[in-house]
């Protein structure tokens, strides 16, 4: 099945915690305009025209995994080549990692965020810098500057967008996570 990169399932924060993210990307995220704040659970995804077809199986999974505090206490970092990319941690990951699990194994091939050492790291990043120094000092300064932020999260979104130049993320569906009754 064919994948895009121009369609993502992600667990986005709601808007009451965006404000202490949004300064950080806006001041460090280059994807700051085309992404909302989110946890990505699968990117790239299918394509929208797949999209009819998977929801009924989408919505089943989520139904099977309860919604759940997650708490954004932690800075952390990705290392490119030259670059790192800064990252909220998201906890519990054990929760993420389930969620995550359910919605991929309806669409296997759907596996980038799974394809490394470590597997899926549930994150949200918040931007990007250059050289060892600047990350250390970058994220010493948000980390000390950070007042944790906590949210309910009672379900994920499929987003899709365009090519440029109208590019930016839009909501697509809203899949609620079960309730625990």
């Amino acid at each position: 099945m064919p994948k895009t990169y121009r369609t993502a399932v992600v667990l986005v924060p709601p808007q009451d915690a965006w404000p202490e993210i949004q300064a950080i990307r806006q001041q460090y995220d280059r994807h700051f305009d085309r992404w909302m704040p989110h946890i990505t659970l699968l990117y790239p995804f299918r394509p929208r025209s797949d999209w009819p077809s998977l929801l009924e199986q989408f919505e089943e999974a989520c139904q099977h995994v309860n919604s759940f505090r997650i708490g954004l206490a932690t800075f952390r970092t990705f290392r490119h080549r030259s670059s790192y990319t800064m990252w909220l941690a998201p906890e519990p990951r054990k929760e993420l990692a389930r969620l995550q699990t359910a919605l991929w194994q309806i669409v296997p091939d759907c596996d980038d965020t799974r394809r490394y050492r470590d597997g899926f790291t549930p994150h949200l990043s918040v931007g990007q810098v250059h050289g060892r120094d600047q990350v250390d000092s970058t994220i010493t300064a948000l980390q000390d500057g950070w007042s944790p932020v906590q949210f309910n999260a009672s379900e994920i979104q499929l987003i899709w967008r365009n090519d440029p130049p109208d590019d930016v993320f839009r909501l697509g569906h809203r899949l609620r996570l079960g309730t625990g009754r």
